[in-house]
């Protein structure tokens, strides 16, 4: 149980930094790389912040309910 806690939470931190990046490229926040196609596009917003709440809700299961 102590291996599937760590996984979970690293694939948690991993979705939950994702999604901040592609929001913040898609609201032109963080516009590095100068060509990437997702900055300043709307479609990445609504992406990332779906991607960095189901982060955030594998990093909850994993630290509440995987004791």
């Amino acid at each position: 149980m102590r291996l599937v806690r760590i996984v979970l939470t690293i694939l948690g931190l991993l979705m939950l930094l994702a999604g901040l990046l592609w929001a913040a490229q898609g609201t032109g926040i963080f516009p590095y790389p100068a060509s990437s196609f997702m900055i300043d596009q709307s479609p990445w917003i609504l992406r990332g912040a779906v991607v960095a709440v189901i982060g955030a809700a594998i990093l909850w299961i994993a630290r509440r309910h995987l004791r």
